[in-house]
């Protein structure tokens, strides 16, 4: 067989969409823009909405707008994609790196504890819903991620690039933090080819984040292009950036967040599979979901080879490609990685968590098309390769 570890699914109104914004002449950000902020809103419960064109974006302006300047210090988890730490540098903030649970790979509300007494000076956390499962926001006690920041009088940015649509509890991710950042690029749970979202429930944010969105232009540049008036006259009110999101990429994404939970279910049946037949086997640790299957969004399943295992994982990973089977590996840690290892001095052996799933873990495939006869594949070769 050949099984690559991604395939997307484009199954819906995508080709119906784009035409519409073919024929209108409009390409840029307009009026499928405007409709994938509401709509996605309207799917998670959201105040406020702004589509930009990635997570990386929304990330980059959900720090300025909380007023991260030079020299602040924020959280965030080594295990991620550079995304969530190289933002901070833009502005020459300093990322903190903070070790994460082992068995989920989230950061845990004592792991927030101990960072912030650590760095008692810490303006912000950027908060990872890892592989698709929400860190526990909060809980009965009072002594939820949540609850953390506000007594400690940080912000919480959450980055949400694998959690669309994940819920804690009866809500969805989106609606928990001061600003979320969600990411479409084009292997994840709803795509739009690249694009992100920033969810938020504080107007005085949102307002910040649509202006330095586009230029920092004070009103909604396609607007004077579009309708027959003679208001053309607009100021700059800030320094802002290039993040618009074009119809084109808005109408994919409109068309995808139609599909999202046929999608999750789909790709839930896929872990409920790998579950089932990749129990008990020696040398693996599967993902462990503190919440309900149907909370999580299944962007990833990492499992973990152990050093038990009769390979090691990168030969694990060779002998998987011989053999048809395409995976992944989320994260090489930040820690390791030669810019911030060398800018910030960081050892490896202060992250004990992050180091043990770096050194085995390994994404498999989970995608809504990944086909009955394919899963079976897959756990028969990995059952072959450790037992």
């Amino acid at each position: 067989m050949n099984i690559p570890y991604s395939r997307i699914s484009l199954d819906g109104n995508e080709i119906n969409y784009l035409r519409e914004v073919l024929k209108s002449g409009w390409l840029t950000t307009s009026s499928k823009a405007l409709e994938f902020e509401k709509q996605f809103a309207k799917f998670i419960g959201a105040q406020y909405t702004c589509v930009v064109n990635s997570c990386t974006s929304a990330l980059h302006l959900a720090v300025e707008a909380i007023g991260i300047k030079k020299d602040d210090k924020v959280l965030v988890p080594s295990l991620t994609f550079t995304s969530s730490a190289e933002v901070l540098r833009y502005l020459g903030a300093d990322p903190v790196f903070v070790d994460v649970e082992y068995e989920t790979g989230l950061i845990s509300p004592a792991i927030l504890e101990k960072a912030i007494r650590s760095n008692p000076g810490a303006k912000a956390i950027i908060l990872v819903h890892y592989g698709g499962q929400a860190a526990e926001m909060v809980n009965s006690y009072g002594n939820g991620i949540v609850d953390i920041c506000k007594r400690n009088k940080i912000h919480l940015i959450e980055d949400a690039a694998h959690a669309f649509p994940t819920k804690f509890g009866d809500k969805f991710i989106g609606t928990f933090g001061d600003i979320t950042c969600f990411s479409f690029y084009a292997n994840k749970t709803i795509t739009s080819g690249e694009g992100g979202m920033v969810a938020t429930s504080n107007p005085t944010f949102c307002d910040r984040i649509k202006i330095m969105r586009l230029h920092g232009i004070n009103h909604d540049v396609w607007d004077r292009f579009t309708h027959n008036h003679s208001k053309w006259e607009y100021d700059i009110i800030g320094p802002g950036y290039k993040y618009n999101m074009p119809d084109i990429n808005a109408a994919i994404g409109l068309a995808q967040l139609e599909l999202a939970e046929f999608y999750r279910l789909k790709r839930q049946k896929c872990a409920e599979f790998y579950f089932e037949k990749l129990d008990n086997i020696k040398g693996i640790d599967l993902p462990v979901c503190y919440g309900p299957l149907e909370y999580n969004s299944w962007h990833l399943f990492p499992i973990k080879i152990t050093p038990e295992a009769r390979v090691s994982r990168n030969e694990f990973i060779r002998i998987m490609a011989d053999r048809g089977i395409g995976t992944s590996v989320h994260y090489k840690p930040l820690h390791r990685m030669y810019y911030y290892k060398n800018t910030y001095n960081l050892n490896p052996d202060d992250f004990p968590n992050t180091e043990k799933i770096w050194q085995g873990t390994v994404s498999l495939p989970i995608y809504p098309k990944l086909k009955k006869s394919e899963l079976v594949y897959i756990c028969k070769t990995i059952k072959d390769i450790l037992t």
